[in-house]
């Protein structure tokens, strides 16, 4: 039988299976790790093709590369996967490396650049010893590079989303923005092979699965991955499908707490208010709790109060800025306005919200900044995150800050902690890293929000040492 390792390699912890946004989490503000959800599904996929498989998330783990080394000798796998991100490409191109010329498996690199790459981008990287790469969605394409890698079967051009490499050793790539269709024939990801105790709820530790709910968003903002990766037409899972897998997730691995992953929740209200109801209506009412991403627009009081009686414990909003000509020309399509009434409504409803916000633009200027501010401020949200703009390769970011010079080499090897950028046209990033600096410590230090986030402790004495924890984190990383 072919045995396949699919990892997260040893090393900084980042968000490997979120191809839109492969978060740096150790330097960010409260985020937790999520679940190695690609991997899972790409194990499901394997072992329902009889293949053996072992998943390993390293990073996560805290595992040592002496780890994953013994996995090579002991487990000697035909195939290896791993799920690389922008920042790390460089470190995982280099590791990769070093395993094929050790043991001399089939490489393949997953990932969001190697979507529909333009040639630029692949040139700043020696890819001598990967065998495949796959930019888009992992459970649609990795069952057929192992079967045409290990087994001679299929036909390696039909494989959506792909780059491989001919009889002369030329990349070629197959059809891009091109997806799969039905997302209830896909397994549930391999969670008997995941750590599920690795992936908490950042306040209560208790572990949390992620459930993939829909791909795509039909939104245009210009610094976002999504469009380009999983398309700009929404495919839904339907609420049976996502009831069965909450159902496992429960009775089979105990979990009680679950991130719901889609670029935004609450776009089809219908389809919330179905799912919704089913949890209300099932065994697992009042035992399990949710979490989400949503846009302000579209949006609606009574969905979210829905939510919280379904059991959703926090709602994350990408507020991104308080300006509405910047939000104007980053194509957000929401206004001002629009961010102050989900928070009013989420206030008003009791759901804690996740406020992210991002600045750096090429048109902010300092009082565009100073309007974000503000805005976090009187939305009062329960936890923010404001990162600084990162031109992904396929954005029409990328193409804005490469017209006017603000990309300092390439956007390889960089997060959104430490910008690829220069600057915007009129703050240098130093600017702009003391700005965020100011806005969090500013958020986060003010005694109301300390006082209000005690009181909740008293009645949650558990958490406490959570904030704490996260508390410590958000200030050494400002000041490091």
């Amino acid at each position: 039988m072919e045995r396949v390792l699919l990892f997260y390699p040893p090393g900084p912890l980042f968000q490997r299976g979120e191809d839109r946004c492969q978060q740096n989490v150790d330097d960010g503000s409260a985020q937790a790790m999520r679940a190695c959800n690609d991997l899972g599904y790409a194990a499901a996929i394997l072992l329902k093709k009889d293949y053996e498989v072992k998943l390993r998330d390293y990073q996560t783990q805290k595992d040592t590369l002496e780890d994953l080394y013994h996995d090579m000798e002991t487990f000697q796998p035909d195939l290896i996967m791993i799920s690389v991100t922008n920042t790390t490409i460089f470190e995982d191109i280099k590791l990769v490396a070093e395993l094929k010329k050790k043991y001399n498996p089939v490489v393949v690199l997953k990932g969001a650049i190697f979507y529909a790459p333009e040639q630029a981008m692949l040139d700043l990287l020696d890819l001598s010893c990967v065998d495949y790469m796959i930019g888009g969605e992992v459970d649609f394409a990795i069952g057929e590079v192992a079967d045409y890698a290990l087994r001679h079967q299929g036909e390696v051009s039909s494989i959506l989303s792909i780059l491989y490499k001919d009889a002369d050793g030329k990349l070629q790539q197959t059809a891009f923005h091109t997806w799969g269709q039905d997302l209830d024939q896909m397994p549930f990801p391999a969670r008997h092979l995941m750590n599920n105790a690795l992936y908490t709820r950042p306040d209560t530790d208790a572990p949390m699965a992620t459930i993939q709910t829909a791909r795509g968003c039909p939104s245009t903002c210009t610094f976002c991955l999504t469009p380009e990766i999983s398309g700009k037409c929404v495919r839904f899972r339907s609420p049976q499908n996502v009831m069965e897998e909450l159902t496992e997730c429960y009775e089979k691995h105990g979990i009680k707490d679950f991130f719901f992953k889609a670029d935004t929740f609450t776009i089809n209200a219908k389809w919330v208010k179905e799912m919704c109801e089913l949890i209300i209506n099932s065994p697992l009412h009042g035992k399990i709790q949710f979490t989400a991403n949503s846009r302000v627009r579209p949006l609606a009081k009574e969905t979210l109060q829905l939510m919280k009686e379904a059991g959703c414990f926090m709602v994350a909003f990408g507020f991104e800025s308080g300006s509405q000509e910047i939000l104007d020309s980053i194509r957000k399509g929401t206004t001002v306005e629009e961010n102050l009434q989900a928070a009013k409504w989420c206030h008003e409803v009791g759901i804690p919200f996740w406020g992210f916000f991002v600045i750096g633009f090429p048109e902010e200027k300092k009082e565009h900044i100073l309007q974000t501010k503000k805005l976090i401020l009187k939305a009062d949200p329960d936890f923010i995150e404001v990162t600084i703009a990162l031109p992904f390769y396929g954005t029409p970011l990328y193409d804005t800050c490469k017209e006017n010079h603000l990309i300092a080499e390439n956007v390889l090897g960089s997060d959104f902690f430490h910008s690829s950028m220069t600057g915007t046209k009129y703050l240098s990033l130093d600017e702009l890293m003391k700005l965020r600096r100011n806005i969090l410590l500013s958020f986060y230090l003010r005694p109301t929000y300390i006082f209000r986030k005690m009181g909740q402790c008293i009645k949650h004495p558990s958490i406490f040492a959570n904030y704490v924890k996260y508390g410590i984190k958000l200030v050494l990383n400002l000041f490091k």
